[in-house]
């Protein structure tokens, strides 16, 4: 759809994700320079304007504003105005409020312009130590923990790095899903409250990044990024003979972990090479 001669534009800022200094100067400019800015949260957002002295006018636009809310920000911006939209931190969109107003704002031709910035899950890759050339970001897990272990086993086979957001409630249970999904030994990394005061970044196997945050409750709170490696090429091929007929009659007799680690002690192979073996050839059957 052309643009229409009037309307505005639409500027999608990313905000700190924690320390006020990631804040650019581009950011500060728009935001006092649009005559409307759409927060998640205005209450959140208010101590972030006081800080840099925009006054700006907010409104609250979150994932539970209803077409009303969205018509009026729209209705602003064909009547010539530019707006802003932040979240409560990082980028908006990643995880965070937005998608139907830009959607819809390009839809009638509104100019949307990326404003960027801080994004917590490409700060945590980038100091992971984890493969950074191909990646998958996933976002929250379900809550749920059967529905969460079924999102898990659902990757258990993809290569590419894997990057999670996680409340910190859950973070426990979900490095324990994690390890059921992906075996003991498949690397991972917590990234805890990056940018503040306490930020923690700790790489390990997965069954050590339990312990870890199992042993230290103040690494179960605050804002959490979760890495992990993506999983080994197949490997289905590449067992002889005689130790697929090792690994086939442990399985059936033992549970996957037990069964890969007990084939490793036999064989010399890798644990964590035989645990996937055994998912890989599981899955197919």
């Amino acid at each position: 759809m052309p643009r229409s001669t009037l309307s505005g534009t639409l500027f999608v800022v990313a905000t700190p994700i924690g320390n006020l200094h990631d804040m650019v100067p581009r950011a500060i400019e728009t935001l006092q320079s649009v005559t409307l800015i759409a927060a998640e949260d205005t209450r959140h957002s208010g101590r972030l304007m006081a800080h840099f002295a925009i006054e700006t006018p907010m409104v609250a636009y979150h994932d539970h504003s209803d077409e009303r809310r969205l018509e009026q920000l729209l209705a602003h911006l064909q009547n010539g105005e530019d707006l802003a939209l932040i979240s409560d931190a990082g980028t908006p969109l990643v995880s965070d409020p937005g998608y139907r107003l830009v959607h819809a704002a390009r839809a009638q031709g509104v100019p949307v312009v990326p404003i960027p910035g801080a994004c917590a899950l490409i700060a945590a890759l980038s100091v992971s130590g984890l493969a950074s050339d191909r990646f998958s970001f996933e976002g929250f897990l379900p809550a749920k923990a059967g529905a969460r272990q079924r999102a898990l086993e659902a990757l258990a086979r993809e290569s590419r790095t894997l990057i999670f957001y996680e409340a910190p409630h859950r973070v426990l249970e979900c490095l324990k899903d994690m390890q059921a999904a992906f075996g003991d030994d498949r690397e991972a990394v917590l990234a805890r409250e990056l940018t503040k005061t306490h930020e923690t970044v700790r790489s390990a196997p997965l069954a050590e990044l339990i312990e870890f945050v199992a042993g230290d409750t103040n690494q179960q709170r605050g804002e959490i990024v979760l890495l992990v490696q993506g999983a080994p090429k197949r490997a289905d091929a590449e067992l002889d003979a005689q130790t697929q007929r090792t690994m086939e009659v442990l399985l059936a007799e033992l549970p996957l972990k037990q069964a890969a680690s007990i084939g490793a002690k036999l064989t010399g192979l890798k644990k964590n090479f035989l645990y996937q073996w055994a998912l890989d050839n599981s899955q197919k059957s």
